[in-house]
């Protein structure tokens, strides 16, 4: 993050604050002084002199956002983002932290290349960056990396996203290491020999479209063998991208044995399914597929009783000429930074969950999951804030992201709720809507 020190006093006032951490929610003022947040109470009064004032009357305020998976693609792919414009999108969609995943080139699987993400975020991002590190080298899942170093340079967490570890064996290992030095195992569970060739969900919108299907059972499996694997090792298990009904009812089980599962999905899964593929959009294509009615409602319900503990993006940008091809041809992924507020606003509003279990969702549970000391606005806590005006009414348009990828089904979307402010180590992001 760009090193702007701000010695002044910030006063946030009459905002409705939401800090599921705290289980506030009343309208109160926050004051902020050098990065920190001194105090969060009714009515606070300074002489005008000594402060900044930020008026949040009708607006929500919440503890900063954060991104328990993104890719930011730098290194290697600074054509599809940057650490830069990836961050100044978290920023734009109310995140002041995002944890990146590995699957860059050179691949994040030793302290040159943690060290690398690091020195960029903080000379160019405009919010906290967390790397996560490699489970094997080079993501080829042959060699465990070197984990302990890894933790030593700085990341929160191993993962081989993108790609899932099929030797259950060396995922066995790589969790018995991960508890060894306190890490969760972000997992990708997919299993490549049932879902090789698949493009889009398995089923009756495939057949009809002639497209190459993903089971659910793809995911399902793996989510049981990685359960397992927790289970005997004792690690902190954290399951990426939830979308199969299945998947669901494994890690509910999981919970209530006690096995120290968590699990993640982002707004597309409760969304959209894969009837949005229709008409071969390229843009509704991504890993795990959009999936059937079933999986969709099955997902909503599980964010609603708590079963998901996180909202993720999965922001996975491409340039744009690498979507505008056939369908079985163009990469997997949407960029979801600017789009997951509005979304999950919107499932709010239909009364499918209340707003602070969403917030915390965006906060406090990544935050835990991570070990960040982060997601509250506690007094002496970092003064990472988000402030939403939850009323604008606004239309999504690709043309005016801050990301690189322009790659979203959302294009030309009406939504309500948008990111007014961060604030990100008591220091405001740049006005980032153009």
């Amino acid at each position: 993050m760009t090193n702007n020190k701000l010695k002044e006093k910030i006063l946030i006032k009459n905002g409705r604050v939401i800090d599921p951490a705290n289980k506030i929610d009343a309208v109160l003022d926050i004051l902020i002084e050098n990065g920190k947040i001194i105090k969060v109470g009714k009515s606070i009064s300074l002489q005008p002199s000594a402060f900044s004032l930020i008026d949040a009357s009708n607006k929500l305020v919440t503890p900063g956002f954060i991104d328990i998976h993104v890719h930011l693609r730098e290194p290697g792919y600074e054509y599809k983002e940057t650490i830069k414009t990836g961050t100044e999108a978290a920023a734009a969609g109310g995140f002041t932290a995002i944890a990146c995943m590995p699957n860059t080139k050179p691949v994040n699987d030793n302290q040159s290349v943690t060290d690398f993400i690091l020195d960029k975020a903080k000379k160019e991002g405009v919010v906290n960056v967390y790397p996560v590190g490699a489970i094997t080298k080079g993501l080829k899942g042959e060699e465990l990396s070197e984990i302990g170093e890894l933790k030593s340079a700085g990341i929160v967490a191993i993962s081989d996203d993108g790609k899932p570890v099929m030797n259950s064996e060396l995922m066995r290992r790589a969790m018995e290491y991960a508890a060894m030095f306190d890490l969760p195992v972000i997992s990708h569970c997919e299993d490549l020999h049932l879902s090789e060739g698949g493009v889009m969900n398995e089923g009756f919108i495939s057949t009809e479209l002639g497209l190459k299907g993903i089971p659910n059972a793809a995911e399902v499996v793996m989510v049981a063998r990685d359960i397992a694997l927790a289970e005997i090792t004792g690690a902190r298990l954290h399951i990426a991208h939830v979308s199969a009904s299945g998947s669901i009812m494994l890690i509910r089980d999981a919970k209530f044995r006690g096995v120290k599962v968590t699990c993640e999905t982002a707004p597309h899964y409760f969304t959209l399914t894969d009837k949005d593929v229709n008409g071969y959009n390229t843009n509704a294509k991504m890993n795990p597929p959009l999936r059937s009615e079933g999986d969709f409602l099955a997902v909503r319900e599980a964010l609603r009783e708590g079963t998901i503990d996180v909202i993720a993006t999965d922001h996975a940008p491409h340039e744009s000429s690498e979507k505008e091809v056939e369908f079985d041809r163009a990469p997997f992924g949407i960029a979801g930074l600017e789009t997951a507020l509005p979304l999950t606003l919107k499932y709010v509003n239909e009364g499918a969950m209340p707003l602070n279990d969403a917030i915390a969702k965006f906060t406090v549970n990544p935050a835990r999951i991570l070990g960040l000391n982060k997601g509250t606005l506690s007094e002496g806590a970092d003064a990472d804030i988000t402030i939403i005006d939850i009323e604008k009414e606004w239309q999504i348009d690709v043309t005016k992201f801050r990301s690189k990828g322009k790659n979203s089904p959302f294009h030309g979307w009406k939504v309500k709720g948008k990111a007014e402010m961060v604030i990100v180590g008591g220091y405001p992001a740049p006005h980032l809507r153009r």
